[in-house]
């Protein structure tokens, strides 16, 4: 390991385990592991799914329904 790392390491101990945990992630990522960096909850999982199916069918929503998504507030 190198000297680095070990720093980086002992600086992330010291973070709320949420961080460390996002940390984990991004690392595992990068050393090749197959773990997504965003974890999805099973319904966020399915309308993602949809989305991507309706985009496969080029079924977006037109102009108008966007502006009026746009000017809401929030």
């Amino acid at each position: 390991m190198t000297k680095l790392l070990e720093e980086a390491l002992k600086t992330a101990r010291a973070l709320p385990p949420e961080i460390q945990d996002d940390i984990a992630r991004v690392v595992m990522v990068m050393a090749g592991k197959d773990e997504p960096i965003i974890q999805m909850t099973a319904e966020e999982e399915v309308s993602f799914a949809e989305s991507r199916a309706q985009a496969a069918l080029g079924d977006y929503a037109s102009d108008e329904r966007m502006r009026s998504i746009w000017s809401k507030e929030l």
